[in-house]
Parts: C-alpha cells; structure tokens; sequence
C-alpha cells in the first residue's frame, strides 16, 4: 500500500502518547541535566491527557492531533508546550480535508510542523534543540519519497534518531542550558529527544498501517 487512510486514526496518536507517557522519568532526567528537569513531567501530562479525550473515539488523524495541540497550549507549563501545540496545529491543518495520507501529504504535513516550529524560534542545526531532530528527519524523509511511502518513513526515523543522538556532542545555544557553555556538551538535549520519539513512533505506527 502507498497510503492510509485519514479516518479512524485516533490510535496513531494514542500510540505517540503511550511512549512519552513511558519515557517521563528518562525525559525529566535528561533534562535535569542541564535544564528545569520538568520536561517529561509535562509532556507526560499533555500527552496523557490527550490520550484520555480522545480514547474510544472515531477521529481522523488531524482531528486528534488538533485535541493533543489544544491540551498542550492551554494546560501544560514549560516552553515545550506550546511549541509542540504549534507544531501539531500546523501538521493538523497540513492533513485537513484529506481522506488518504500517501507520501505527498505527510510530506507537507512534516513540512507544515518544522514552519511552525522554526516560525517561532531562531533555533537552527547545531544549536542543540529539537531542531537537530526534526530539520534532518524531514529531510530525510523528502530525499527519499520518490522511492515510496515506506522507504522515506525508514528515513525519516533513521534521521530523526541520528540527529537526536548528534546533540550529545553539541553545546546549547538556545535557552537555559546555553547558560551552561561547554559544561552543555556531553548530554543529549531533551527536546530533541522527545521529537525523536514523537517521530519515530509516528514513522512505525504509520508503516505498520501500511502494511
């Protein structure tokens, strides 16, 4: 199959919930490393409640990925939040009015996340932020869709994971932990962490619907 379809996906993102809501403890650790250390605490709560209001019901993915970005602007602290409430608004409105979801809309559904993303912060590759997960995980996955939908999904979570894993090397740039200087370096960034698991398991949740 090179496509699935948009309704019915209320599960895509209760499985995006199930793994942040596992990796609270491991998130909130990175991120006491050289942050507030409340970053899985807070996505955790964001994610989980999401899960709670949209369980049972029959939505399509962009209607349920709207639920998750309401939950995390309005009820969540932090500046991880409304960050990723933006970027799941954007990635909602990049899927609204589709009925199947092939390679070219995810396409432009990733595409709309990062504008949103990068629309509200100076952050770029290298600055040890969620950026260096997802700028090189949408590129990936947009080298590679000519060769189909799932080989540019095996992309995109291939990527994702490398730039998550390429911030331990990193010094922090962007926000509190930049503070820290070169004492930043040798941790990996929470931000990036949770994007990569956000789109690692979107990536695998998606490929195992295509199936």
């Amino acid at each position: 199959m090179n496509a699935i379809t948009n309704a019915g996906q209320t599960a895509i993102v209760e499985e995006l919930a199930e793994v942040i809501v596992a990796n609270k403890a491991w998130l909130s650790e990175i991120d006491g490393k050289i942050g507030d250390g409340d970053h899985g605490i807070n996505m955790a709560k964001g994610f989980g409640r999401t899960a709670e209001r949209i369980h049972g019901k029959d939505m399509t993915l962009d209607a349920a990925m709207l639920v998750l970005s309401d939950v995390l602007m309005s009820e969540i602290g932090g500046s991880m939040g409304p960050l990723y409430g933006l970027m799941f608004e954007d990635m909602a409105g990049a899927l609204k009015g589709h009925n199947q979801l092939d390679a070219e809309t995810f396409s432009a559904m990733l595409n709309a996340g990062l504008a949103g993303v990068q629309g509200v912060g100076n952050a770029q590759v290298g600055d040890k932020t969620l950026i260096d997960t997802l700028v090189p995980a949408v590129t990936a996955f947009d080298a590679a869709k000519a060769q189909g939908f799932a080989p540019a999904l095996a992309a995109m979570i291939t990527a994702a994971e490398q730039g998550r894993d390429s911030t331990i090397d990193l010094v922090a740039k962007i926000g509190r932990a930049s503070r820290l200087g070169e004492r930043s370096r040798g941790v990996l960034d929470a931000g990036a962490t949770s994007c990569c698991m956000i789109l690692t398991t979107l990536g695998h949740s998606v490929l195992r619907r295509l199936a």
